[in-house]
């Protein structure tokens, strides 16, 4: 299982640098190690953001504001935003977040499926406000700390709308990512029972990968990867499904 953990993390780490839709593939794998729903969520969040901090770290000269907002106005808000989101996460049953799972993972694929290959970055159109710009973040944010799958895209969508360019909203919505989770992250430590063993195994992997996916990244097909991770997660939502059914 610990090999299993391992090459799982490689290729999730591989594909969040090409893709995005890295916690595809530990959530399940994680599961399937033996954790319930909620603490495998939590252990996929923890082992993966090394690897989203480094990724943040690499873009950092393109970050900027949004809509009139500065960036550190948006990482605040990202901050408190993924600490509450991972705090009303820990005050969730257990049983009922297994029950939610399958339905988040089914929204979280058809986000990806419409980031991936139906949306438009940088249409032209009336730019969103400041405070629109800033209550968008925060519920982002929210669900990144909750769950977190699609919230790449979902910040795409935002910044965009917010008037800022293709290539800085793609360099900032990495940067508030790496953001929102440290926030949650910052809550999840204080979890009692964490799986450390296994965190240190996904998070070895993920940043593995993840370094080899950021030197393939210019010899890969990007839309044949994300077609991939739209497939896994339509086979993952059906599993998780039948798996609740048959419990």
């Amino acid at each position: 299982m610990t090999l299993l953990l391992f090459f799982a993390a490689v290729w999730a780490g591989a594909q969040n640098a090409l893709a995005g839709g890295g916690s595809f593939v530990t959530l399940p794998v994680l599961i399937l190690s033996g954790l319930d729903a909620r603490a495998a969520n939590i252990a996929s969040t923890l082992a993966l953001f090394p690897g989203q901090v480094s990724t943040g770290v690499v873009g950092r000269r393109l970050v900027g504001g949004a809509a009139g907002l500065s960036f550190r106005a948006l990482m605040a808000i990202s901050v408190v935003g993924g600490a509450l989101g991972a705090g009303l996460l820990l005050l969730t049953p257990s049983g009922f977040f297994a029950r939610l799972v399958p339905w988040l993972v089914m929204f979280a694929t058809a986000l990806f499926a419409w980031g991936s290959f139906f949306r438009r970055p940088g249409a032209d159109g009336p730019h969103i406000g400041p405070r629109v710009a800033g209550a968008l973040q925060f519920l982002i944010a929210l669900y990144g700390g909750y769950f977190g799958g699609g919230i790449g895209f979902l910040m795409l969508a935002a910044l965009t709308a917010a008037g800022v360019a293709v290539r800085q909203a793609g360099a900032t919505k990495n940067v508030l990512a790496s953001v929102m989770n440290a926030g949650a992250v910052a809550i999840f430590l204080f979890t009692p029972a964490i799986p450390w063993a296994r965190v240190a195994v996904v998070a070895a992997g993920a940043m593995i990968g993840g370094y080899g996916g950021a030197l393939l990244l210019r010899r890969v097909d990007e839309r044949l990867i994300r077609g991939f991770v739209v497939a896994l997660g339509i086979a993952l939502t059906v599993g998780l499904f039948l798996r609740g059914a048959g419990s």
